[in-house]
């Protein structure tokens, strides 16, 4: 039996990190929003690694913030670790990581969803879909409850027909023991949705107790490091917990080989495709044989529980002989298994299927976001999460998408090599993927995105007001430096030998000696006296704008042709078929993607550049018409 239970804007359904972005985004714009999870408990969950950020990942995360997503500021609220990655190279891969309290990043992000105005949340599993006219219609519980909604998101994360693997045994589930969604794959196969099977996994956890901390590295945490949210601050008091390293020998590899006719991962029973840059520690030993030792992190997993996660071992391998593979570690001699590694199996959607906005192309109003979107990483979800949610409300609000492009954003990246190239295994975002990752940097993620965020309505005026501030004091410092002329002192000549500089014979501009490798801001401050009082993060950008002037303006200009490509718009009705000179798998690629500009097709794999010049004289001879 079924009942009506009213009429609703917007369905999200599932409430990982992509489905609570979704969620407060359309809830926050004005949109009547309901928020479906097979289980509360497992709201913003972290199956895996307890942590947010990390190389380019954090980067996506200070995207979120300055659009006016939540990822940022809730870890802010519930780190028990944090510290600066890749601080060694250049700005352009600086990125935050944080160690998060397990538990209490749930409740707090649990909370800030009860909490938010036109925000209504609900335990149940959608096993239904119906559409009208090819467009959204309703929804449907597994106790019967019937929802209209004008649209839908799904972000399902891996819950998708989950399937668990230890060793011989397997059994239907999603992470953590929770129910795994198996009635809504086959509804969204029944509404023609290709779906594919993926695979992760995560690695054991064990007992504080059981660990032998003096044989392990320790891994500080840092003090003086600013938050993921431009809204918050660090404290500097705040007890850190640490992590600790630990690495594995040739007796933990001659277990796993000895052992390998016993992985469901190389004995067949899993069939889905696992993510290439996080691999089972299996995997590891047998991709790379020469390898001597691997890196094992132990990792708190919150101030109030004694559970340890050990990062870089996941595995799908029997728990005996996980147990017998851990216990080779320097530390862990004497684990004790609180939970073993498990490998899980879920469907997900081709993410070719999808228009930028990550609108469905064959369902209007039905939207994809997170690993249901066949990408892996909390951060990547959460990004997902929120583009969709500002997107399904602006198409019910009658607005154009907001669709960030490869020059604007990290997220702009993710989307559009998922979208154009589809991924045929879990996709991670890395900073390699960033061809202008020079302009993409963590530190000015807010003067990128944040009149985009203002724009929308997620970026109050007031944060907005004090990012004008901002923005106009970098640029007045930046004119001041490059005008001040500093004279050949004793004092100056003395200041640059002390930091190893060469002296100076004539007046130099002050942005030039910050040009120099050996000299920062902060140190200049000594021969600079009427320097204006600047926040941290302004000093901050002053620099980084001024000691790389000249590579940043070389990727201005190959962005500069870049845009000239993204800016010639293709039609979502051609038929590509019809334009003469294409090779076929140009065409048949070329009506799968609908690309909706030249740059797009440009990146689509099989489309050569013979093929894009076709396009451009087609464009030209429709514009003549």
């Amino acid at each position: 039996m079924s009942y009506y239970a009213g009429k609703y804007d917007i369905a999200v359904i599932g409430a990982g990190h992509a489905g609570c972005e979704a969620a407060l985004a359309a809830a926050r714009l004005g949109m009547k929003t309901l928020m479906f999870s097979i289980s509360l408990e497992a709201v913003a969950n972290m199956p895996c690694n307890p942590h947010i950020g990390g190389s380019s990942k954090g980067h996506l995360v200070r995207e979120i913030d300055c659009l006016g997503g939540e990822m940022g500021r809730n870890i802010d609220k519930s780190y028990i670790q944090i510290k600066m990655l890749n601080t060694s190279k250049g700005p352009a891969v600086y990125s935050l990581r944080a160690q998060a309290d397990r538990k209490k990043y749930q409740a707090e992000m649990k909370h800030t969803l009860e909490r938010q105005e036109n925000l209504f949340i609900k335990q149940a599993e959608i096993v239904n879909i119906t559409l009208e006219d090819n467009k959204v219609k309703s929804i449907e519980t597994n106790i019967g409850a019937i929802y209209d909604v004008d649209a839908i998101i799904v972000a399902t994360g891996t819950y998708l027909k989950g399937k668990i693997f230890i060793g011989e045994n397997s059994f239907e589930s999603g992470p953590d023991g929770v129910f795994p969604a198996n009635r809504l794959s086959e509804c969204l196969k029944n509404l023609g949705v290709n779906l594919v099977r993926f695979k992760t996994g995560t690695p054991a956890r064990i007992n504080r107790k059981s660990i032998d901390f003096s044989k392990m590295e320790i891994q500080e945490g840092e003090k003086d490091i600013e938050a993921f949210s431009l809204e918050d601050e660090i404290d500097e008091n705040k007890e850190q917990l640490p992590c600790y390293l630990t690495y594995t020998n040739e007796k933990t590899h001659e277990i796993i080989r000895a052992n390998l006719h016993r992985s469901p991962l190389y004995g067949g029973e899993i069939k889905g495709t696992g993510p290439r840059y996080c691999p089972s520690i299996e995997d590891k030993v047998v991709r790379f044989a020469d390898k001597e030792r691997h890196q094992v992190f132990i990792e708190p997993m919150g101030e109030n529980t004694d559970e340890m996660y050990v990062q870089g071992m996941s595995s799908s391998l029997p728990e005996d002989v996980q147990i017998a593979m851990y216990r080779t570690l320097p530390g862990l001699e004497n684990a004790e298994f609180t939970r073993p590694a498990y490998a899980i199996e879920y469907d997900c959607i081709d993410p070719a299927d999808l228009k930028l906005s990550l609108e469905y192309k064959k369902i209007e109003n039905l939207f994809f976001a997170g690993q249901t979107n066949g990408t892996s990483g909390y951060e990547e979800a959460a990004s997902q999460g929120l583009i969709a949610g500002i997107n399904a409300t602006q198409k019910l609000k009658g607005k154009e998408p907001v669709i960030l492009d490869r020059s604007q954003a990290y997220i702009g990246v993710l989307i559009d090599d998922i979208v154009t190239k589809g991924t045929n295994e879990p996709y991670r975002m890395m900073t390699s993927r960033a061809e202008y990752r020079l302009l993409l940097r963590q530190d000015n993620a807010d003067l990128r995105l944040t009149e985009i965020g203002h724009e929308v309505g997620l970026i109050s005026d007031e944060r907005y007001n004090k990012f004008l501030e901002k923005k106009k004091n970098v640029e007045k410092e930046i004119d001041r430096i490059k005008k001040l002329t500093i004279k050949p002192t004793d004092k100056v000549n003395e200041f640059l030998e002390r930091y190893g500089s060469s002296r100076i014979t004539a007046g130099v501009k002050l942005a030039d000696l910050l040009k120099r490798t050996e000299l920062n801001y902060k140190a200049l401050l000594e021969i600079d006296n009427d320097r204006p009082s600047l926040t941290k993060a302004e000093a901050q950008e002053v620099e980084i704008q001024v000691k790389y002037e000249g590579y940043i303006r070389m990727q201005e200009d190959q962005v500069e042709k870049f845009k000239k490509l993204e800016d010639k718009h293709l039609s979502e009705d051609i038929n590509y078929d019809d334009i003469k000179g294409l090779r076929i798998e140009a065409r048949q690629k070329l009506n799968k993607v609908k690309p909706q500009s030249i740059g797009q097709a440009s990146r689509i794999s099989g489309v050569s550049p013979a093929d894009v010049s076709v396009l451009l004289i087609y464009l030209e001879q429709q514009k003549r018409k």
